[in-house]
């Protein structure tokens, strides 16, 4: 951080409120912590004294302790953010493509602060898992609790009732009582009996004093209850009425805002101004007042807070040929083995287009190369997001507006885009180039996400979705919907070029207002079969920003750890998230490659949207410390060398979603494919031909005949347990659940039978879905 940051000023403010801090703070402990620390807010202002509070994982922030009854400057979830400490009293909290910039007052209270934010954000995390694992229809539990709620109204209603019944019999009897103890007292009787009589009149006197104290106390206690009642009534009301003003005046604001959007793209450029060309750029950098979470206050980054932890420096060809055997600190070895590869790698791509011209002569299948053009459609957003803030995106019916014409099985297969990169790892003879090759590979699969913001169509339970390329481009995939609650996919890729690659994704997503944070979940694994290397990776967070209001844009940010289990080899890749005030190039990865001693080996340089270099470490050593007190790595490399570039979109993409050359063919109708492909889904295929409202009837159609079979699995396992039988529940047709003997993690793995059947015509076993 800069040493602006660290401004005497700064300092003596903090010393001077010291003391205050730990008497407003709550213990580190409990569910919620509260206390003053200083936050960074720009280089005018710099640190200012907040309010924070820390409570079922949201950190949230105010000015004084009296704006938290009415206003919010700012919450970050700590289940998806980044806790560093950078000095003594500095904490830096990084979510997304925001940060905060927090200091203590003295290093005790600094400690505190961040034990409280770990146990925090492993609650946040732990509370993420459960809701992912939680089976239930938040629809039908909504509707369960009301009816509950009417059923224990209806049964208070009938208890005051009988209450008041008995109150009027006790009244009744009690007279009635009374009045024969009277009569009995006026007989003339046996001096024995009377005195028996007077004992029961004394106790009956008792009962109707205890009846009447038990009668008061009732109708005390109603009394209260209807105070009380008309209170929490009016206070309803209240809230009812402030929630429908907050909502009106959201709305005002969106549709303003909409407003001037217009008039701004209507108005005429000014002849001074010059023409913005790079609409890439337009589309993906936010609003510079969007970029702060103060509304009278902007956030300013130091450029290189979120540079690497080493820096590369190119090393000079003539003087490295002469060191030698002396090059005990390389980590990457001789640099003639830079040469070497270069050979190697040409002769690779020499082969690659001698098997690209073999191709061509053969006969190829024709695919198309464009769909029917997007409609117009316009849509109320707000009317339709307002009720889904905090809620699970896939328990949210949405209309085909918001989809693109591909289900979520096809843009998984669309990670093969660049299955090439595959094809030449597993010709390396060097584990370590391999490793470089797969860190492209796992890089490339988010190449098309920078301007596609639609959202893909939920697959059904027990829809697969099957890719054959064999012949073509020697591999075919196929994925299928194994989980409906979670949402889970398993995807399965045989390649006859020497490898297999298998991933289960489960979607864990959250709308929050501003942003959509998805956070894919499950493993990547990849193994190539001469070798025997077998690769682990995960995938990053992806977020889609300005969802109510504003132009959308998607970033990618989060770490990228890419395992070879056999060797132990290691490659970490960083994605940066965006930040307007960064020098930085915008989607930014970087990365390095270590072998099973941890040295590094290979840097790679690049951007998620564009392209990859690698270079070669010739030389590593220990540089000076940084401003924020960190010693950096130096490596000296090899001049850098494309590994991976983007294919351009086709003509007319932005009429046609942003698919790439591959997603336009996804789609495509073909002879022979399983009854429950996505290409065979008529919702999709109705929108795809720009039929939007039947495709919004069929869909429909389709989820409600889920829901029909998700009831009737239900009925069929209560029937079970009430019989004392096992119900085994619902099974994948094409996969089934191993554990993994790599992660040990339980996964679904490709059982086999796909293709057979296809090739015997054979699907008797298939759901009816569609």
């Amino acid at each position: 951080m800069s040493d602006r940051r660290m401004s005497d000023p700064v300092k003596n403010v903090a010393s001077s409120t010291a003391s205050a801090v730990p008497v407003g703070a709550t213990a580190p402990c409990s569910d919620t912590y509260k206390g003053w620390l200083f936050k960074w807010t720009n280089y005018i202002k710099g640190y200012q004294r907040r309010w924070f509070v820390l409570s079922n994982g949201l950190l949230s922030y105010y000015r004084t302790q009296a704006e938290m009854a009415h206003t919010c400057r700012g919450t970050i979830n700590l289940a998806m953010a980044h806790i560093d400490t950078e000095d003594s009293c500095n904490i830096v909290l990084t979510s997304g493509g925001r940060s905060y910039h927090l200091k203590a007052s003295s290093e005790v209270e600094r400690q505190r602060w961040v034990t409280a934010l770990e146990l925090a954000k492993a609650k946040a995390i732990g509370m993420m898992h459960e809701q992912s694992d939680d089976s239930g229809d938040e629809e039908s539990t909504s509707q369960s609790d009301k009816s509950e709620i009417h059923s224990t109204l209806k049964t208070l209603s009938s208890k005051l009732e009988d209450l008041s019944t008995c109150n009027d019999l006790i009244g009744k009897h009690g007279a009635a009582l009374q009045r024969s103890l009277s009569e009995l007292e006026s007989l003339k009787i046996p001096t024995e009996s009377g005195d028996k009589i007077k004992s029961v009149h004394e106790r009956a006197t008792l009962f109707r004093i205890t009846s009447n104290a038990m009668i008061n106390a009732c109708r005390d206690f109603l009394e209260l209850a209807e105070t009380h009642s008309r209170k929490w009534q009016r206070a309803l009301q209240y809230e009812r009425e402030q929630r429908i003003r907050l909502e009106e005046t959201i709305e005002q604001l969106a549709k303003q805002h909409n407003s001037l959007e217009r008039a701004c793209r209507q108005a005429p450029a000014l002849t001074n101004t010059p023409a913005i060309s790079n609409t890439a750029t337009e589309c993906v950098r936010p609003l510079k007042g969007e970029a702060s979470d103060e509304d009278e206050e902007t956030e300013y980054f130091d450029a290189m807070e979120d540079a690497p932890a080493f820096i590369t420096v190119a090393a000079d060809h003539k003087q490295h040929r002469h060191l030698g055997s002396n090059q005990s600190e390389a980590s990457g070895g001789q640099p003639n083995d830079w040469n070497l590869e270069d050979h190697v790698l040409d002769c690779q791509h020499q082969a690659g287009c001698n098997e690209s011209a073999m191709r061509e002569v053969m006969p190829r299948k024709k695919r198309r190369t464009r769909i029917p053009d997007k409609p117009n459609y316009s849509l109320n957003l707000w009317s339709i997001m307002k009720n889904c803030i905090g809620k699970e995106l896939s328990k949210i019916p949405m209309p085909v507006n918001f989809n693109e014409p591909l289900s979520m099985l096809q843009r998984l297969t669309e990670d093969m885009e660049y299955h090439d990169l595959l094809d030449k790892a597993a010709k390396c003879e060097s584990s370590m180039e391999q490793m470089c090759y797969v860190a492209a590979f796992s890089v490339s699969s988010y190449s098309t996400t920078v301007h596609r913001t639609a959202k893909p169509f939920n697959p059904l339970l027990g829809e697969t979705y099957e890719l054959d390329r064999l012949e073509e481009q020697g591999y075919r995939s196929l994925c299928e919907q194994v989980s409906h609650h979670p949402p889970a996919a398993a995807h399965h890729v045989y390649s006859k070029r020497g490898w297999t690659l298998r991933q289960e994704i489960t979607i864990a997503s959250k709308f929050r207002g501003k942003y959509l944070s998805i956070m894919p979940l499950g493993a990547i694994h990849l193994q190539f079969h001469s070798s025997g290397n077998h690769y682990v990776w995960r995938k990053v967070t992806s977020t889609v920003h300005n969802i109510i209001v504003g132009k959308l844009w998607i970033d990618q940010s989060g770490d990228i750890d890419i395992v070879n289990h056999k060797t132990k080899e290691t490659c970490q890749l960083k994605f940066s998230p965006y930040s307007y005030f960064s020098r930085d190039v915008a989607r930014k990865v970087t990365g390095v490659v270590t072998d099973g001693d941890s040295k590094a080996h290979y840097i790679l340089s690049g951007t998620w949207d564009d392209k990859l270099e690698y270079s070669k470490i010739v030389q590593s050593s220990k540089g000076n410390s940084s401003s924020e007190g960190k010693q950096k790595t130096v490596y000296q490399t090899l001049p850098s060398k494309l590994l991976w570039e983007k294919y351009p979109l086709p003509e007319n993409a932005e009429n046609m979603y942003h698919f790439s050359e591959l997603a336009l063919t996804l789609n495509e109708p073909e002879e022979g494919v399983c009854p429950t492909d996505s290409r065979r889904r008529p919702d999709q295929r109705l929108m795809e031909s720009g039929r939007w409202d039947e495709a919004n009837v069929e869909k429909q159609r389709l989820e409600e005949k889920q829901r029909a079979v998700r009831r009737r699995r239900e009925a069929e396992a209560v029937e079970a347990q009430d019989d004392g039988k096992e119900y085994e529940g619902y099974q994948p047709l094409w996969f089934e659940k191993k554990v993994d003997p790599i992660s040990r993690e339980t996964a679904f793995v490709y059982k086999g039978g796909y293709w057979e059947a296809k090739e015997k015509k054979d699907w008797k076993k298939c759901p009816d879905i569609f």
